[in-house]
Order: structure tokens, then C-alpha cells, then sequence
């Protein structure tokens, strides 16, 4: 009987025979395969890792048995805040919590049965992973894509810590919930914006869920319009606005500047002064989402200063209002209150002009496009056609110019945090900043630090750590308190996994060319605007710095779907929902709670669990064991092999097994794992029927049931390892090729039709498939109940509807 005895047997012998070991001698058939590495956080393995892990290692097995040569590797996430927090309550290191916890982890994981490629593992809070995120570092510092500048940035008070926009969900922090302020602090950027258009274009060649792909395109936020050049009355200053309807510019009546909006201090009339500082301390509290808020009243100040609208020369009011944002475009927009929502609700508030300069009726706002009218020599042009030449002239006046803008910032990586990656800089007063030279690296995070919730760096209280001297001029320096965003940890990882052992190098560019992009890459879709275009940012760098000679890292992706408690409801501690897959492992074997996950939730949406649904699975596989138990004994009788022929039994049975290989690899390839399953399930139902008769071809017997374990070995390792070697075959199954699928096979002789009269179904009947209409109509009208149902009335047509019905129109 399957037991984790089993489980234990097949995982030693998979070890000691490294049968899953990657041959680096057959590139042509490599098959790259990756999950989203898991962060060793306090808590063990749930649900969830299972549900990303076991189908896509089925998936990959499969792949295998077809003559791929499978590259599947694993390793830990390792740095993080979760860690450091817990040091600051419990005392406890987060290197000594975290490697307690990777070793745990490390054996769940094997307790899986996957075909992890263990020998290629990382570890990135280990000092071999990140000095090469501080090579990284210094590579992009050195092609002008790492930057330092003061900046507003979010701030989460919970964590104690900067975070970037991608971080922030809702205006809250993305990891613990709590509302995000901002701070003018001195970071550390990635210029990931030089690559936005490559970015967006490049997403059209990836085949990734559409809604991913959907979502990048959001964030990226690409938008073509117009730079127009607005000049401050009675001063050289001038500011730009970036608009997308630049042939409304006529109707514009005031201009708005963001309250952060350098500008604001320099314009700002006395009178208005203080009103205006009391404004932006205001709008320092609130979020970009909530300023944004559509719903939300549009509030502003008067500058008390006018500028010069350039189309027209006319002068207009300069405001100062939160619904502008500093982070996007340039600071300013243009108002034009007849046709914008937001201009409109201001403009209304505060009593300014609106003016339509679009014919849309007696609409206001008036938000479409249109004919251009109170517009001078642009009257009667359509939006598109206005665009163009308003542009035009703003170029020939000097005063505008045609422009992309993206809604993308540059990724923001500093982060005051001890346990993640030393920033490889020092500040030095006569060098200014240095990078620390490449042989000197990797720079340690020191063990002894103190942890409390201060929101001041750890290593920024380390006199060991921060006192060092300059590598130019040898003078006394500081280094960088602060740490990478753990998310630069993950940008590159699938590059270290091919050479992960290399002390020379982050990894051999020969290796990395022959083995990426990776072919298939599954992980959750909450990534989709972080990890995601973080990687596809990092290998495109790479790439122009001569390191790669590949564009994206990620050729197929898949989302995993979320696995919910009993109760419908997300699992946690707090709500006692949570499943441990150890406990259920330990009842029913890794296979049964490997195959309920995939039979019981579709694989990109997931579900909630089902106590009965793993009981079930479990009496599925004690089935199949009866059954290859009951085939077996039939196959050793001898005395039953004497039939050769493939009579109905037969060809039901063939029918059906064909029809299984088929499916399965088809549906398997789609990961649509619970149909696969269910297509065994028939499978073995019919293998029930032929077990009963007596009269049985032996060797078809055989030869189905090879093909069945062949089948049922992706999904179920460790049971079809043993039902194998119980069959007498040679070790191993995954050693063996996927069984192929007759296509006669899959042609059945007999087909069922349904006939039916004036409309409603009067019999069922079952008829050979090569038979002629005629033929067809011959044999409904015989039938006693479609003779009863016609009666007396004349039958005026037949209609044949090959291989599903006919349908008899009697009147």
C-alpha cells in the first residue's frame, strides 16, 4: 500500500543515482525550467509553495520523458525585512533565523519529490550570491543606470523604510498595510526609464498572460502629446506642461503646479506665501492615490503670479493644487476646464473661466475629441489634425516641441535596512563618492549590530562597519548605510542558477548564453509590475553592456492561483485556516496531496481546500494500485494467454487509452492538470470493465498497463517508481519515453446518435461509423419508439447530422 515509506525509498534512490542530475553536454535539448524562489520566512512551507512547485515539476517530468533535458533549480530569497523585524522582537540574528529556516525549508522541499537540481542552488543573503548584486551595482553605476539624488520618496513608518512606487498598493505599504507618508531623503536610483520603450515594445514577443502583460503596459504608462513652454509675467522664468491635447490649448485659463513643484517657492507672491506653505505641508500627508482620487474634492492655493499662454499670449492665473503630482510629467499641467473633469471641478470651485474650445454641444466638460473651434487659424481642424499643426506652430514659435512621456519612474533600490545587500559605495570629503573597486568585494555585512526600531539603518550605528578609507586617495570615509532592495536579489538570480559555484565571475557568459532565456518561468501575477520588470530591466542592461546576447529572461510564463483555507477565506495563523502540507504528507504521501492540488483547483485559479476532496484522491490511487495488483496476476496466469484478437472489450479499452495519452499531453501542456487527471480517472474505469471479463489479450493487458503508469508517473513519482520496479521493468520509469497515441485508435467503429422527432429526442441508438444517410434514416425510422412518436402522421424530412443525430420532421 502507497505509504511515505515509499515516498522515502524513491527520494534516497533519485539521490544516490543522481538520476536527475543535468547534462550540461546536451544544450540542444535543454529545457529551463523555473519557480519563483520562496523567501525562508518564520513560518514552514504551506499550501501555497506546493500548489507553484509540484504541478509545474509534473509539467517538467513529463517534458523529460519526452527527451528534454530538464535544468530545474531552487534556492531562497533570503534577505528581507520580515527577518530584521523579528530580530528587533526576539533577539535572534536573522542569519541564524534565516539558515534555520532555508534548512527546513530545504527538507520540506525534497520531501516533495521534485526534480530540484539542489547541486545549483542559491542562497542570496550568503557573501558568494551578493557580491555579485554589488557588481551588479557598480556595473550599471559605471554605464550611467545607478544614480544618488535627494528626492520625495514613500516612506512606510511601520517598517522604518523607503519603498518604491511598485511597492505601494493603494497608498499603503504593499508588505504590512500601514498608509505611506513621504520624506525628502538621499537615495540610491536604477534608471530603468532608458529602457520603458523597449520594454513596452518587447512585451508583443513574450508569451505571458495577457493581464500581465496588460499590467506592465499600464505601469510603463506610455502617452505621446506635446511639451508646450509657459513664461512666468514679469520674470525670465518659464516651466513646461506636458499635454496630450494640445489642441485645446486655446481654452486653457490657468495653469496648476504640483505643491512639491520646485518652481512653487520662486513664483509664490508674499501676500500668498504662508497659505501656500500650510498648503504643501497638507499635501505632504496624503497619498498619490488618494490625490488622484477621482471622487476626491480638487483643492488648491493662488500663487499670486500669471503666465503667458503661448498660442495666444493671453495671461493667465498660476494655482498651486495637490491633484497635480511632481512624479509625473513635469510638475504642471496646462487647465482647461471645458474639457477635463478634474480642470472642471476646480475651475468651478474656485469661480475661473471655462471656455470650449471643441464644439461638443452644450456638454461640460466636453472629454471627446473633435472640430477645434475659438481657435484662431485652427478652427474647423479635427483633434488629430489640430494636434499636429498646434504643434507645429509651438516648434516654429520656439515655445514646444513634440514629446513621449511614460508614467515609469526609476527604480528607487535604497533601503535603510541591515539585512539585505551593502550598497558598494564610501563617501569620501575630498573624493566625494567612490565605488568600491570590483577585487574588493565583496563588502561584508558585519554580524555584530544592534537592532531597534528606530528607523535609522543598523549598519548606520556600526562604528566597525561605516569607518573605512577612501580607495582613491586612502583618506578616512564613510561607507553607505543602506542596503539594496531585496528585489535587485531576484532581478538576476536566473542567471546565477546555471553557475552558481563561479568565484571569478557572476557567471560564465558562454553558459549563460547557451542555457537562457529561461523556457518556462511560474510564479504569482502580484510580481507582475515589480520582479517581473525588474528582470526584464536588468537582462536588457546586461545585454548592452556586452554580458548577455538575449533581450528577455523569461520566454513563457504562468501564474499559479491562490489556495484558500476550508473556509473560503485567505489562509492565516489568525484565522486557524491554514493546511500544513506535512501533516497531510505524513497521512496520505506526497503524491496523493500532490495530485489532489492538481486535480482540485484549476492551476491559474486556484481554490478553497477540501478535507474530503484529499480523502477521495487517496482512495483514486489505492484504486489504481488494485487495479495494476489485479492486472498483474492476470498477466502471470499463463493459462489466460491464449487470446490475440482485439475484439469490443478491446477496442474500448484502446479507444479510451489512446484517447488518455492524447489528452493528457495536450491538457498537461496547457497546465490544465485537473482535466489531465480526470482524463486518467476514465482511464481507469474502463481498465475496471476489463478486468472483469474472462476471456482477456494478455498481452494487451500488458501493454496498457505500461502505458498507464508511463502516464500516471508525472503526476504520481514515487508510486509509479514502485509500481515500475513491482512490474519487473528496468529502473527508471522517468528514464522511459512518453507513450505515443495511435490515431486509428481514436476512430471509434461504433458511434452513439440521438434521433429525435419534430425536435425532441424519441431514442438513442448506437451505429457503425462508415454507414451512408440512407443507411442512417433506414435504421431511425425502424426504431419501435420513434415509430410510436411519428404515429400517423407523414414524415415530410430527415435530417442527418453525422455522428450526433437525426431529427425526423413528421407532420
Amino acid at each position: 500500500m502507497y505509504s511515505t515509506k515509499i515516498d522515502e525509498k524513491w527520494q534516497k534512490k533519485w539521490e544516490e543515482t543522481h538520476i536527475y542530475k543535468f547534462n550540461e553536454d546536451d544544450i540542444k535539448n535543454k529545457l529551463y525550467v523555473m519557480e519563483m524562489f520562496s523567501y525562508p520566512s518564520g513560518s514552514r512551507l504551506h499550501a501555497g509553495h506546493w500548489f507553484n512547485y509540484a504541478p509545474v515539476d509534473s509539467w517538467a517530468r513529463l517534458k523529460r520523458m519526452q527527451g528534454y533535458n530538464v535544468f530545474q533549480p531552487m534556492g531562497f530569497d533570503s534577505f528581507g525585512l520580515p527577518a530584521e523585524n523579528y530580530a528587533i522582537k526576539t533577539g535572534i540574528h536573522p542569519s541564524d533565523s534565516t539558515e534555520k529556516n532555508i534548512a527546513t525549508m530545504e527538507k520540506q522541499l525534497k520531501s516533495m519529490g521534485a526534480m530540484f537540481n539542489w547541486e545549483n542552488e542559491v542562497i542570496t543573503c550568503h557573501p558568494d550570491y551578493y557580491k555579485w548584486n554589488q557588481w551588479l551595482f557598480l556595473q550599471l553605476y559605471k554605464h550611467g543606470l545607478a544614480y544618488r539624488k535627494n528626492a520625495p520618496v514613500n516612506w512606510c513608518p511601520s517598517c522604518n523604510t523607503v519603498l518604491a512606487n511598485e511597492q505601494v498598493q493603494e497608498g499603503c505599504c504593499e508588505r504590512c498595510g500601514t498608509e505611506v507618508t513621504k520624506k525628502d531623503l538621499t537615495q540610491w536610483f536604477f534608471k530603468i526609464t532608458d529602457y520603458a520603450e523597449e520594454l513596452l515594445q518587447d512585451l508583443d514577443k513574450l508569451d505571458w498572460p495577457e493581464t500581465t502583460k496588460a499590467m506592465q503596459r499600464h505601469w510603463i504608462g506610455k502617452s505621446t502629446g506635446t511639451n508646450v513652454t509657459f513664461k512666468v509675467v514679469d520674470s525670465d522664468i518659464e516651466f513646461s506642461v506636458f499635454t496630450t491635447r494640445v489642441d485645446t490649448l486655446f481654452g486653457v485659463t490657468y495653469v496648476v503646479l504640483s505643491p512639491e513643484n520646485k518652481l512653487v517657492d520662486k513664483i509664490a507672491k508674499e501676500q500668498y506665501r504662508e497659505q501656500i506653505e500650510n498648503y504643501k505641508e497638507q499635501a505632504k500627508k496624503q497619498t498619490e492615490i488618494e490625490r488622484q482620487s477621482i471622487t476626491r474634492e480638487k483643492t488648491g492655493v493662488f500663487s499670486g503670479s500669471y503666465a503667458i499662454n503661448p498660442i495666444n499670449g493671453r495671461k493667465v492665473p498660476i494655482w498651486i493644487g495637490d491633484y497635480v503630482l511632481n512624479t509625473y510629467g513635469t510638475g504642471a499641467v496646462m487647465a482647461v476646464p471645458a474639457h477635463d473633469e478634474r480642470d472642471f471641478d476646480f475651475a468651478t470651485k474656485y469661480k475661473l473661466p471655462i471656455e470650449r474650445v471643441i464644439d461638443g454641444g452644450d456638454t461640460l466638460p466636453y472629454i471627446e475629441h473633435g472640430k477645434m473651434i475659438n481657435s484662431g487659424e485652427f478652427n474647423g481642424l479635427s483633434t488629430k489634425d489640430g494636434k499636429k499643426a498646434v504643434t507645429k506652430k509651438l516648434e516654429e514659435m520656439g515655445l514646444g516641441s513634440g514629446k513621449v512621456n511614460y508614467r515609469l519612474r526609476d527604480w528607487l533600490v535604497s533601503r535603510q535596512r541591515y539585512w539585505g545587500t551593502p550598497i558598494p559605495v564610501v563617501y569620501c570629503e575630498k573624493c566625494g563618492v567612490v565605488p568600491v573597486p570590483e577585487e574588493q568585494l565583496p563588502v561584508e555585512l558585519p554580524y555584530d549590530v544592534e537592532f531597534s526600531p528606530d528607523g535609522k539603518s543598523p549598519l548606520l550605528k556600526s562604528e566597525k562597519f561605516m569607518n573605512t578609507t577612501c580607495p582613491h586617495c586612502g583618506s578616512p570615509a564613510k561607507r553607505e548605510a543602506d542596503t539594496l532592495d531585496t528585489f535587485v536579489c531576484s532581478s538576476w538570480y536566473y542567471l546565477r542558477y546555471v553557475d552558481n559555484k563561479n568565484s571569478e565571475k557572476p557567471f560564465d557568459e558562454d553558459k549563460i548564453n547557451k542555457m537562457l532565456p529561461v523556457d518556462m518561468y511560474v510564479g504569482g501575477r502580484e510580481h507582475a509590475c515589480m520582479h517581473l520588470l525588474y528582470a526584464r530591466f536588468i537582462t536588457k542592461a546586461l545585454r548592452d553592456m556586452g554580458y548577455l546576447n538575449f533581450d528577455e529572461p523569461f520566454l513563457s510564463l504562468k501564474h499559479q492561483g491562490v489556495i484558500l483555507g476550508p473556509d473560503g477565506q485567505k489562509m492565516s495563523k489568525s484565522k486557524g485556516n491554514t493546511i500544513s502540507p506535512d501533516d497531510c504528507i505524513k497521512e496520505y504521501g506526497a503524491d496523493v496531496f500532490r495530485m489532489y492540488l492538481m486535480f482540485g483547483f484549476d492551476y491559474t485559479e486556484g481554490g478553497a481546500w477540501s478535507d474530503d476532496g484529499i480523502k477521495s484522491m487517496s482512495k483514486f490511487v489505492d484504486r489504481i494500485e488494485r487495479y495494476i495488483s489485479q492486472s498483474k496476476e492476470a498477466i502471470e496466469d499463463t493459462k489466460n494467454n491464449t487470446k490475440t484478437s482485439m475484439d469490443t472489450p478491446e477496442k474500448d479499452l484502446n479507444y479510451v487509452r489512446n484517447f488518455t495519452i492524447k489528452s493528457v499531453l495536450t491538457d498537461t501542456n496547457k497546465f490544465q492538470f485537473n482535466t489531465s487527471i480526470a482524463r486518467m480517472m476514465e482511464f481507469t474505469n474502463e481498465l475496471s470493465k476489463y478486468l472483469k471479463i474472462k476471456n482477456k489479450n494478455i498481452k494487451f493487458l500488458e501493454d496498457t498497463i505500461i502505458d498507464f503508469v508511463k502516464i500516471l508517473a508525472p503526476f504520481a513519482p514515487h508510486f509509479a517508481e514502485e509500481q515500475w520496479e513491482l512490474l519487473g521493468k528496468k529502473y527508471s520509469i522517468f528514464n522511459e519515453k512518453w507513450p505515443e497515441f495511435d490515431e486509428k485508435a481514436l476512430v471509434k467503429d461504433e458511434i452513439e446518435i440521438a434521433i429525435q422527432v419534430n425536435g425532441k429526442i424519441k431514442s438513442k441508438i448506437n451505429i457503425q461509423t462508415g454507414l451512408s444517410e440512407d443507411e442512417i434514416k433506414e435504421i431511425s425510422l425502424s426504431q419501435e419508439n420513434v415509430k410510436s412518436a411519428i404515429g400517423n402522421k407523414s414524415v415530410k424530412k430527415i435530417i442527418v447530422v453525422r455522428g450526433r443525430l437525426v431529427n425526423i420532421v413528421a407532420k
